[in-house]
């Protein structure tokens, strides 16, 4: 399930926890994955603030922002992945209250291997996810029809 790490300074984004919902459930449309508790409980941001100082480029300016997304191999294609870098870039500018941090703002897009990647114990292949996807619609399906019958 894709992943988010977010990385700025300390005091950059007022609303830390907003903010990683608020790319969490971005990712989950722009991936358009099923609206299943699977992936909404399994698509997650995480927001890491650095102590100032521990952030630099080479000029010595720290008011950068790097944004990590770990999603399956193929999750993306060409256009997601321009949806991606424009949205999220977009959602931390908004957060941090700065439209210049968009010129400031590096995201990442990695793919994990076949069995790169771990969930409930198990280190998933992309056939067993989509397995595992089909198998809770299939069981919400049959809970819906189960509660439309009595």
């Amino acid at each position: 399930m894709p992943m988010i790490d977010v990385y700025a300074t300390a005091g950059t984004f007022a609303d830390k926890h907003q903010l990683a919902k608020d790319l969490a459930e971005t990712l989950k449309i722009i991936e358009g994955v099923p609206d299943i508790p699977m992936f909404r409980q399994n698509t997650a941001g995480f927001v890491h603030e650095l102590p100032e100082g521990d952030l630099s480029n080479v000029d010595g300016d720290s008011n950068y922002v790097r944004v990590q997304v770990l999603t399956n191999a193929g999750a993306l294609d060409r256009d997601k992945q321009l949806a991606v870098v424009s949205q999220f870039t977009e959602l931390v500018a908004k957060a941090a209250g700065d439209p210049t941090l968009a010129g400031r703002t590096w995201v990442l897009l990695t793919e994990a291997v076949p069995g790169g990647w771990g969930l409930g114990g198990h280190a998933n292949t992309n056939d067993e996810l989509v397995a595992a996807a089909r198998r809770q619609i299939g069981e919400l399906q049959a809970k819906k029809a189960e509660s439309q019958g009595d």
